[in-house]
């Protein structure tokens, strides 16, 4: 079920209603009705899928419990061991079996070995990358004490299935996301404006702007040799605007329908098209990946507490990971590659964190310096875009390659087989410079709508605004979101 689908208008506002006014009376109604709502948000798309998904809760249930019974050391390495085991098992038979087993057999090939090993075309199960971290993630944290383990098989389950995050996260802590579900959660009015705000922005980015870049995107990626050097720079601008919208707006999303439920979740984007370096930028952008792969990867490895030369090594591997870990394919391995790249000058001249302020937070406008490092750490990221976007390597070589030629940058931008206009383009720049510029008056809140300065009557037409446009802009058939495929 997506959330810019008619079923989802239908399905939210029942689930809202019957939660606080049937199930609210004690935390145990509210957990089973959650792990119900929630599974049949997810069943949508299949039921087969729940027996996966709940095969995963049981284990990391269960592990849970036998790290806290099993008192010795070599034990608990055992038990977390095997919980690792089945749980990046499942997510690599689903997700990279079919690609390792295709390069391994055309490696073998290149030398005049055949081997008779078929994939398997397996259907990726939507949101199983999230799930999964957060399943590890909790087991990880019971085996280093960070957390006790969850006795209560209902709440556990709640934490692991909980709808608004389960596709696309934000990716649930234990120690954060558990206890709320351990304790009858209250209706709160000012956090429930401010979740309705918060889903309205997230509507607006990604069916007002996400999904009409995309139609520029697609058509300009599909045919990126027959198109001059500019439509190549409109089209990673717009693909750097779209995947943009697209994400934060589903996260926008998901945090705000938790909220309406009485849960509070982790932030997940924080402006990091306002960032000055590479490194703010990934301290902003899909801020629970990141951490996740900070804490269960970079850090075990040594994090910052080793040789400068270790300390590469394990932002090499933290970044190659967490490319491979958004699909099965060569352009996200090399996406990573190549943020590492930009990373290592950071690294070596020990700068990584010399951005943690909001960016001109005693101004209005940002100074020279600060709007020179954002467009540059803009442009970078934008090229990494293209990378990751592109089918193949090679696809992207030649994207880039084209892009860059001198001879066609300066002429007019075609657009061939796109039905767009002049007006399109127009009302397109429009609302992203919009976007734009509410995020920057609302850079110190969390969201494009978190107002607190403006007068009631601003508020109201500022909201009938957005709201004609995700109307006027809304389609009969929804578009997924981007992140589902990983």
């Amino acid at each position: 079920m997506l959330f810019n689908s008619i079923a989802f208008l239908l399905f939210f506002p029942v689930v809202f209603i019957l939660y606080w006014l049937v199930f609210s009376r004690n935390v145990r109604l509210q957990n089973i009705f959650i792990i119900l709502s929630s599974y049949f948000f997810y069943g949508w798309w299949s039921w087969k899928l729940l027996l996966l998904l709940i095969a995963v809760t049981i284990i990391s249930y269960l592990s849970g419990l036998a790290l806290a019974v099993f008192k010795y050391r070599n034990k608990q390495v055992w038990i977390l061991r095997f919980a690792v085991f089945i749980n990046i098992g499942i997510l690599f038979l689903f997700k990279y079996y079919d690609f390792f087993i295709v390069n391994f057999v055309s490696a073998f090939q290149s030398i005049g070995i055949n081997l008779n090993i078929n994939p398997l075309y397996l259907m990726l199960p939507i949101g199983i990358s999230f799930y999964i971290f957060q399943s590890l993630g909790y087991t990880i944290d019971v085996y280093n004490k960070k957390i006790s383990p969850s006795k209560d098989l209902i709440s556990f389950f709640a934490f692991i299935s909980f709808f608004p995050q389960l596709l696309s996260g934000p990716i649930g802590r234990g120690n954060h996301l558990l206890p709320q579900f351990l304790s009858k959660r209250i209706f709160i009015y000012t956090e429930a404006v401010d979740g309705l705000r918060q889903i309205l922005w997230g509507l607006f980015k990604k069916i007002v702007i996400a999904d009409n870049c995309a139609i520029l995107v697609n058509g300009i990626f599909e045919n990126y040799n027959d198109v001059p050097a500019s439509t190549l720079l409109l089209g990673a601008f717009f693909f750097t605007i779209q995947i943009y919208g697209d994400f934060s707006g589903y996260s926008d999303i998901a945090i705000g329908c938790a909220k309406l439920l009485g849960v509070q979740l982790g932030d997940n984007f924080n402006y990091p098209y306002f960032s000055r370096d590479i490194a703010e930028f990934w301290r902003k952008w899909h801020i629970s990946l990141t951490t996740w792969f900070r804490d269960y990867v970079y850090i075990p490895l040594g994090g910052n507490r080793c040789t400068k030369i270790k300390v590469i090594r394990n932002t090499f591997i933290v970044f190659l990971v967490s490319g491979l870990w958004h699909g099965a394919n060569w352009t996200f391995i090399v996406w990573g590659g190549y943020h590492a790249m930009l990373f290592l000058p950071l690294l070596v001249l020990n700068k990584k964190h010399r951005f943690h302020e909001i960016i001109a937070d005693k101004s209005f406008f940002p100074s020279c310096s600060e709007l020179r490092q954002m467009l540059v750490t803009f442009i970078l990221v934008m090229f990494g875009w293209i990378i990751f976007r592109s089918n193949t390597i090679l696809d992207a070589w030649g994207y880039i390659r084209n892009m860059c030629s001198y001879k066609t940058l300066f002429v007019t931008p075609v657009f061939p087989g796109i039905p767009i206009d002049i007006l399109f383009l127009i009302i397109l720049f429009s609302v992203i410079v919009f976007m734009f510029v509410q995020e920057w008056l609302n850079r110190k809140g969390k969201h494009g709508l978190d107002l607190h300065v403006v007068s009631q009557w601003r508020r109201f037409l500022l909201y009938t605004c957005i709201l004609m446009l995700i109307f006027y802009y809304s389609s009969s058939v929804p578009t997924s979101f981007i992140y589902f495929q990983f």
